[in-house]
């Protein structure tokens, strides 16, 4: 099956009104990127949300390919299913894809690896991403960041600025009225747009499930190894999640809400195999997403900090 399904049965017609007022919301936004900016790029990790991006992207500009390429920024501790997604979505919307990865920048000795029983690499990929966007020039990154993930993100416009060193000052925001939004720049800045800013985890369920989009296996019910610290479902099929010889190996039916580096994102038990049932799942949560995010834990303020330094 084609990750992408024939786009000329599921684009909307530019002529009429989109019915869905946040895609109609998303499509303008991406629009204006292209108008405004002369160097955008799409933040892509092969997760729910960025391939909801590129489908926005492909509605917004059809019958023309997305004409901005796709940036991951590669830690080396992704779930193996999400990358073989990326690489094959890229190749087939024919869409250029740029990786870069955070293990250059340790053995460039730009950033530390962390040790022990916590130790993630989420907070480095700051300094993968800021000199790439460097490395392009590109002025404008767009994200798939969401205001209902974490409190930090609910601070965010939809067009973010970002000063010379990456860095983001929140009491310092530019308003944001009657949908006008101000892509001017001074020299070193740079931007990041957030076109699903206002969607929810269930509008983003939702909208696949509408549109029939593939997303990887990891997000369906699957049975893994795994184990349970502090009370959290970890993956034990590879090397990178540190586990004590205390901590007991068993076989779980689970899937990920979320798919960050495999270091710091948990497991939930669930038997939802198809976009129906995990939307039944979402609907009926009462857990944040980004409960399943050790790396949010850390401090109250722990997003917050990261993104003021740089951090999408």
């Amino acid at each position: 099956m084609e990750v992408i399904d024939n786009i000329k049965e599921q684009v909307v017609d530019v002529k009429r009104i989109t019915v869905n007022p946040l895609e109609s919301e998303a499509i303008y936004i991406f629009r204006e990127v292209v108008a405004q900016f002369e160097k955008p790029v799409l933040l892509f990790s092969g997760g729910k949300d960025s391939i909801t991006l590129v489908r926005l992207a492909q509605k917004a500009f059809y019958p023309s390919k997305i004409p901005f390429p796709l940036l991951h920024i590669d830690t080396g501790h992704n779930f193996p299913e999400t990358i073989e997604f990326r690489d094959r979505l890229a190749e087939e919307l024919g869409v250029e894809l740029i990786v870069r990865n955070v293990q250059d920048s340790i053995d460039q000795g730009k950033v530390v690896e962390e040790k022990g029983k916590y130790a993630s690499r989420n907070s480095l990929q700051t300094t993968t991403l800021l000199d790439a966007l460097e490395e392009f020039k590109f002025d404008a990154a767009i994200g798939g960041a969401r205001r209902d993930e974490e409190k930090a993100r609910a601070k965010e416009r939809i067009f973010s600025v970002r000063d010379d060193f990456g860095q983001w000052d929140e009491k310092n925001q530019r308003p944001e009225l009657f949908d006008h939004l101000n892509g001017k720049i001074d020299l070193g800045q740079n931007v990041r747009v957030f076109p699903i800013s206002n969607w929810t985890e269930l509008d983003v369920w939702s909208y696949i499930q509408k549109e029939g989009i593939e997303i990887p296996s990891i997000y369906f019910a699957h049975k893994r190894k795994t184990f349970i610290r502090d009370g959290m479902i970890w993956s034990a099929e590879d090397d990178v999640v540190h586990r004590e010889e205390d901590e007991a190996v068993e076989e779980r039916l689970v899937r990920f809400r979320t798919v960050g580096d495999m270091s710091c994102t948990a497991a939930v038990l669930s038997d939802a195999i198809t976009i129906d049932k995990v939307v039944e799942e979402i609907r009926a949560s009462t857990i944040s997403e980004r409960g399943a995010r050790i790396d949010d834990k850390r401090s109250e303020a722990a997003m917050e900090k990261r993104k003021q330094q740089g951090y999408f």
